[in-house]
């Protein structure tokens, strides 16, 4: 089984740059009037808490999206606020959702939401507090390969993986290419770790060949602790809804003005 754990990470400046533009993605989408279908191939427990053991541990999340709120970040109304805003009204004032909460906070009644999470203690996490959404525990890529082209036809899928597996860098493009196939109006993100040895290059060139259109958005930010290795953050996004690239670069603007 693998290790890794997203509650020492959660809202972290990586979760800050990914959840601000799902946000606003699902914001624009959900404004018309047509249901949409979410995926999300690797989703974790759904719900964190910033005051757990594990956040302060790493304190990770007090150079993300605390010091973000505590800084004024992001504009009043942003999607990713108005989130944050309501989930906490529910859940406490610590709680920090995942993105599955994000997601399901825009999803109206007509809309649909898979969920796939393999590891059993996140997935048990999951199912108890996404009551919206299908929970899969099985492989993300199978699951969204077996469901897509969802019904409804239109909308978005996140693809979030940990990469504690190396070949996950050499696997997805051809998995994204595979989805795009059958799935060409389906907005399809991907989020990647900005590493220190470039391991994540090649993954965006054969990206970038293949679909040259698509929306690549990247912040950079110091390690976390001295050798980590991530020193920031990406979005590659295909078939980004309108208005996302300029939100992409105005949040490029606050990483690089902040940081």
């Amino acid at each position: 089984m693998l290790s890794y754990q997203h509650a020492y990470h959660a809202g972290n400046l990586a979760d800050l740059h990914k959840h601000a533009l799902l946000a606003s993605a699902l914001a624009y989408m959900t404004r018309k009037d047509k249901p949409l279908s979410y995926l999300e191939t690797h989703a974790g427990r759904g719900l964190y808490r910033l005051d757990a053991p594990e956040a302060r541990k790493t304190g990770e999340a007090e150079a993300g999206i605390l010091r973000a709120e505590a800084e004024g970040w992001l504009p009043q109304g942003h999607p990713l606020r108005q989130a944050l805003a309501a989930i906490r009204a529910t859940r406490g004032a610590t709680a920090y959702p995942g993105s599955p909460l994000i997601a399901g906070h825009f999803l109206r009644p007509t809309d649909s939401a898979h969920l796939a999470e393999l590891h059993p203690a996140e997935h048990a996490a999951l199912s108890e507090v996404a009551a919206f959404a299908t929970p899969y525990r099985q492989d993300g890529f199978q699951m969204a390969q077996a469901i897509c082209p969802p019904t409804p036809r239109r909308g978005l899928l996140l693809i979030d993986p940990s990469y504690e597996i190396k070949a996950d860098y050499t696997a997805i493009p051809r998995q994204i290419g595979l989805l795009a196939r059958k799935w060409n109006v389906g907005v399809i993100a991907l989020w990647y770790p900005l590493l220190t040895d470039d391991r994540h290059l090649p993954m965006l060139d054969a990206l970038a060949g293949a679909h040259p259109d698509a929306l690549r958005s990247e912040v950079g930010f110091p390690p976390a602790r001295a050798g980590h290795s991530m020193i920031g953050s990406g979005m590659w996004i295909l078939n980004p809804p309108f208005g996302l690239r300029d939100e992409a670069a105005r949040i490029e603007t606050i990483f690089r003005q902040r940081l």
